[in-house]
């Protein structure tokens, strides 16, 4: 995919102006100041399709790989087996594991390839009793990417979407007349922090396993750090934005954040804030909840945040 297609190089005045948003700048002043020349970028949702189309497959009686698309940066798996309880466990080729639950409702689940190039080992495995497992297959799985933002624009289990999810629809609709990556940023920036709110009871009640559903968080307007970030990462990777899903602890708390790349300044790990001179965490929930001035107290130099996982 071409990234740079409907982008250019904007005066360093739009760049600052549009990031005000993060420091509380209204909408009023910036509309002050004058469009970039030419026409606004192409809003048309990129979606991009993972595909089991079994050129390269894995398996046995009970479980299915699909890895025909590796190099796309992700793999697919089925279980057809009796076992009621299933893990994945994805170790990338920095050793560092990944753990996932799989659906069992007959479908693949699709899982990102977020370490870069390598051998991963993929194990499937079957729960015993309690906290028990044994492993059902087995498989290393050889990467090398076409495109090294591939793992960050596609769905998969935890950014779940289609060309027909209302928060493809959405998102367009924001990004309508929008100059720049930057400024689509800004747009579903804005209307995720405004218009979702902190699900405080569904908080206190999730569950092991829980999957965000973009959807149902756009339509009932409410969710937990985890759907905050899936519906900001479904939004912008269907407008061609690559951006990652991050999982870690904000000090003893277990939380969900996102980053994002953009082409005049290249991968943002979670901008909220932007002071002339350094970016800080850009992070949708604590952004709905607080003020900038209590936001930016809490994140400080980024140290409160423990990254594990980028999905």
């Amino acid at each position: 995919m071409d990234r740079c297609k409907h982008r250019g190089k904007y005066r360093i005045t739009i760049l600052l102006l549009a990031l005000c948003l993060f420091v509380g700048c209204s909408h009023k002043e910036k509309q002050k100041e004058s469009q970039p020349e030419g026409p606004p970028r192409d809003n048309t949702p990129q979606i991009l399709t993972p595909v089991a189309d079994g050129t390269v497959t894995y398996g046995d009686d009970s479980v299915v790989i699909d890895a025909s698309h590796t190099s796309d940066g992700y793999v697919m798996v089925k279980y057809t087996g009796t076992c009621e309880l299933v893990k994945v466990l994805l170790t990338l080729p920095d050793q560092t594991v990944y753990k996932y639950t799989l659906s069992l409702n007959g479908d693949y689940d699709v899982f990102p390839l977020p370490g870069g190039e390598g051998v991963y080992q993929l194990d499937i495995m079957e729960h015993v009793a309690d906290d028990q497992y044994a492993t059902a297959f087995s498989q290393p799985l050889e990467v090398s990417l076409t495109d090294e933002f591939s793992p960050f624009l596609y769905p998969n289990q935890y950014v779940s979407f289609t060309a027909d999810s209302l928060a493809v629809a959405k998102a367009a609709s924001l990004a309508e007349n929008c100059y720049s990556d930057l400024e689509v940023v800004e747009k579903i920036y804005d209307f995720v922090i405004g218009d979702i709110k902190y699900d405080k009871e569904k908080a206190d009640n999730v569950k092991s396993g829980y999957l965000p559903d973009v959807d149902e968080t756009l339509e009932t307007q409410k969710g937990i750090c985890f759907d905050y970030a899936s519906l900001m990462t479904t939004m912008f990777r269907s407008q061609g934005i690559p951006t990652k899903l991050e999982i870690g602890y904000t000090q003893e708390l277990k939380h969900a954040w996102i980053s994002t790349y953009l082409d005049e300044i290249g991968w943002v790990d979670s901008i909220i804030y932007f002071d002339g001179n350094s970016w800080e965490l850009m992070d949708p929930t604590l952004a709905a909840s607080n003020g900038a001035k209590d936001l930016k107290k809490y994140i400080g130099d980024g140290s409160n945040y423990t990254l594990q996982y980028s999905y």
